[in-house]
């Protein structure tokens, strides 16, 4: 059995949890929660929005399962998914992006993953007023933490039979941070021994038109932390939006899984919340321990959860989002309905 730490979060968070954690128990997955607070929650019940108890849970146990988080925009405190990413080194942000059954899109056939740099770039929030009304915000890029996510996206694509990394930058105008990234993976395919995978470097900008186009082209996409944080989101438009898109921040310690839309306060209650952005990153989460401790029951209850939900989509079991007229609870019983088919 395995310890996780669990962050309900706030808003709807609580609300898809809960669902998420009666699915894994319907399932059987060897898991057992360790509830801890993040966020509005925490700000309100322990005095801050990442309680020093929640950080020491989850480097004991190592893994969390972390629902949507509060962020004021430009005021306010800073965001939790920063503070959690920095404190853990939580290096690698991993987005797949597929096509589910009976989410119709504009697009058919798309099965990328966008691998996104989490420490650095001008998420370093690195800030200062210079004089009144002038501001300057530093991006900051290092060899070490550009070869290390080009490393972890190289070893990701072969583990995972990818056959193409695209690294997205802008090194035409930005010569020394994103120039640094490129070199730093070229130098690590072609002296760590990563020939195997596919290469190709793209600007950016094209890159967003190339990925408008046609996103099939594209396997998997390598960028610094504020392109992955844009172009993760607009991957998520072409398959249905960040409802229907699991997320992890990975390191080499610890990993969090995590619903990456927003906490959503003024729908928190009602039962209309989807909760499948949650319940894929579980899957997520479930396939990693597998992978990490070597556990096929966790791989096994990961595949039986994934067909359910997909089974439920297809017989035209979904939420308002998208189209149905479940609501949270319901959609947990329509996937737990289809486990023991």
């Amino acid at each position: 059995m395995h310890q996780i730490v669990l962050i309900p979060g706030d808003g709807i968070g609580p609300e898809v949890a809960a669902a998420t954690t009666r699915v894994l128990a319907a399932a059987r997955a060897p898991v057992e929660w360790v509830i801890r607070h993040a966020g509005v929650a925490a700000l309100e019940s322990e005095g801050e929005v990442l309680p020093e108890r929640t950080l020491e849970a989850i480097r004991e146990r190592g893994i969390a399962l972390k629902g949507p988080c509060t962020t004021p925009v430009g005021e306010g405190f800073s965001s939790v998914n920063v503070q959690l990413r920095k404190r853990l080194d939580l290096y690698a942000a991993v987005r797949p992006v597929r096509n589910l059954p009976s989410v119709r899109t504009r697009y058919e056939g798309v099965d990328l993953v966008v691998i996104r740099e989490n420490t650095e770039g001008l998420y370093s929030g690195i800030e200062n007023e210079v004089t009144k009304g002038v501001v300057t915000s530093l991006k900051v890029a290092t060899e070490y933490a550009s070869s290390r996510i080009a490393r972890w996206a190289f070893r990701y694509a072969r583990e995972r039979g990818r056959k193409k990394v695209t690294l997205m930058h802008k090194a035409n105008i930005m010569k020394l941070t994103d120039g640094m990234l490129i070199r730093c993976a070229r130098a690590v395919r072609d002296k760590e021994g990563f020939t195997d995978v596919g290469y190709e470097e793209v600007i950016i900008d094209a890159g967003c038109m190339r990925l408008v186009q046609d996103p099939t082209q594209f396997d998997v996409l390598l960028l610094e932390n504020l392109y992955g944080d844009v172009l993760s989101d607009l991957c998520a438009g072409f398959v249905g939006g960040l409802g229907v898109i699991p997320g992890a921040n990975i390191g080499d310690d610890y990993a969090v899984f995590e619903a990456v839309h927003g906490s959503a306060p003024d729908i928190a209650g009602k039962d209309v919340a989807n909760p499948l952005a949650l319940l894929m990153s579980a899957v997520m989460m479930l396939n990693h321990i597998a992978d990490a401790r070597g556990d096929d029951s966790c791989r096994a209850s990961a595949s039986r959860i994934r067909e359910a939900y997909n089974r439920a989509l297809s017989d035209g079991q979904k939420t308002r989002d998208l189209g149905g007229t479940l609501g949270t609870d319901a959609f947990a019983t329509a996937v737990i309905d289809r486990l023991a088919r």
